[in-house]
């Protein structure tokens, strides 16, 4: 079961962060297009925009913990991490 709760943890963590992202390109940003994806990796701000979009996972990690859900914060954390290796690879 901790294994299962791990994974589902790991997975809320990754898609909070699309979701975070997305959330952030639609309201600071013009982006409202595929060109507009384009954009940002033309200039290089794909790891920017990844970090930002992960703040979403500070709020799942202090949601799951408040319902005692231990194991799927350290999922949540797992996926954080996963996320900032990519952000130093990009």
């Amino acid at each position: 079961m901790a294994k299962k709760d791990l994974i589902i943890g790991f997975l809320i963590g990754i898609v909070a962060a699309c979701i975070g992202a997305g959330i952030f390109l639609l309201l600071f940003t013009d982006i409202r297009s595929i060109e507009g994806l384009h954009f940002i990796r033309q200039q290089h701000l794909s790891g920017k925009v990844i970090t930002l979009g992960a703040i979403a996972n500070l709020i799942c990690f202090f949601v799951l913990l408040k319902f005692q859900k231990e194991e799927m914060a350290r999922g949540v954390v797992l996926a954080t991490f996963f996320l900032a290796i990519l952000t130093v690879l990009l």
